[in-house]
């Protein structure tokens, strides 16, 4: 279940970074579109290349906490310290039994 869930933040996180480029390319276009001089293409490239890193970089990130996710959900399950029934201590003048109470006690035999 986590790894799916896990494919699936991966392929919606993908499908961000792919508008974000897709953004960048738009406006580096624009901004080209507009500009007078060369380094201020330049600029727009550069700016564009930038844009690109910082999806690229937000998808790594995006996939690595839902790496954590899944690992967190399947420790989650393992941290929780449970004793099985009728096995603890009983407390010092304390009267009530250790086993279960909805079932027979140790050791009880039914008389036919």
């Amino acid at each position: 279940m986590h790894s799916a869930k896990e494919k699936l933040s991966n392929v919606a996180s993908a499908a961000k970074e792919h508008v974000d480029i897709y953004k960048a390319k738009a406006e580096e276009k624009a901004e080209k579109a507009t500009a007078r001089t060369k380094g201020d293409k330049e600029v727009a490239h550069e700016r564009r290349k930038a844009k690109e890193a910082e999806a690229e970089m937000n998808l790594h990130k995006a996939k690595m906490e839902h790496k954590a996710e899944k690992i967190h959900g399947k420790q989650s399950h393992h941290l929780h310290d449970h004793q099985p029934v009728g096995t603890a201590a009983p407390i010092a003048g304390n009267a009530v039994p250790t086993y279960p109470l909805g079932g027979h006690a140790p050791a009880h035999h039914h008389k036919s």
